[in-house]
């Protein structure tokens, strides 16, 4: 897995973290890519500063290491990133016993302030699912992504990797698989199972699946093969350029605008954790701060004696 001039002990011990990420915390490929790239950053370090092996490394060293990060001038959120990558690979090192403690253990990350969550309207989103042409069978497609991202609060990924077998319109759920694989139904209202079914209905013009069963994909690409995260990524850019959005969202927004939405009419925000797929409420009470901001803002514009 890595093809660096780290010496034989740093190396065998990236080598044996990353192939845990991947088998035993089920990592997705750009979080594995993340913390491979992080962590040969800092070996590259060590190796400069005489460290020869995980073991010889010391707390001293890696605060030394912290501090030349914030010197670097790189952005808090990206040194909290990398002190969790090396957090994490001490934490599995001194779990299989290459270090008899954890010399990361002391790192403490920047205070990050957390920027609200950027949604659309209810307005825009309207605009935004018919931007895609209802007379091409790839506007049909992309429609039905469209319905079925906000409809469910996924994430791109998430959706991306929906399989046929995934999809029950007739309960109108859709099986999602999230991070570090856990499993939940996320919901697929009306809207959505008709554009689906609209979508399904073409979908045999998109060339010969290059799967079936169990792992044939939902969507495809003019190949008929599994649509990338990437490529729904473009997809969502053309069509907020289409409904006049541009600058306005990213492939999250969908997912921000679920959220918002549904706390706005008063879904109870334990249910919506449980949509997102957050397993901490802390992470979805950011929404909460949302829909608070939007109301100090109408008290302040209307009511006569905020000033």
């Amino acid at each position: 897995m890595v093809d660096h001039a780290a010496n034989p002990a740093f190396r065998e011990a990236l080598n044996r973290y990353l192939r845990f990420l991947v088998a035993e915390r089920g990592g997705a490929t750009h979080t594995v890519k993340s913390y491979r790239e992080d962590l040969l950053q800092l070996i590259d370090y060590l190796q400069d500063a005489g460290c020869n092996r995980p073991a010889d490394v010391t707390t001293v060293v890696l605060r030394r290491y912290a501090a030349a990060l914030h010197a670097t001038g790189y952005a808090p959120t990206t040194i909290a990133r990398k002190l969790a990558s090396i957090r994490s690979f001490y934490r599995f090192g001194h779990r299989e016993g290459w270090v008899s403690s954890n010399p990361a253990q002391p790192l403490r990350s920047p205070k990050r302030g957390r920027s609200l969550p950027k949604f659309l309207t209810g307005d825009e989103i309207a605009r935004l699912l018919v931007a895609p042409a209802a007379t091409t069978d790839a506007g049909l497609r992309d429609r039905a992504i469209l319905e079925l991202l906000y409809s469910s609060g996924v994430r791109v990924a998430e959706l991306a990797a929906v399989n046929d077998t995934d999809l029950d319109l007739e309960s109108g759920t859709v099986k999602v698989r999230g991070k570090g694989r856990r499993e939940r139904l996320g919901i697929v209202g009306s809207h959505a199972r008709q554009a689906i079914k609209r979508w399904q209905s073409v979908r045999k013009r998109f060339g010969k699946r290059q799967s079936a069963g169990s792992t044939s994909p939902l969507f495809l690409n003019k190949f008929g093969g599994r649509l990338s995260v990437r490529s729904i990524g473009r997809l969502l850019e053309k069509h907020l350029a289409t409904a006049e959005l541009s600058g306005r969202a990213s492939p999250h927004t969908l997912r921000h605008s679920f959220a918002t939405h549904l706390l706005d009419a008063g879904a109870d925000i334990r249910s919506v954790q449980e949509l997102l797929g957050h397993k901490s409420l802390v992470t979805t009470q950011i929404y909460t701060h949302v829909t608070t901001s939007r109301l100090l803002e109408a008290f302040e514009n209307a009511h006569p004696r905020a000033h």
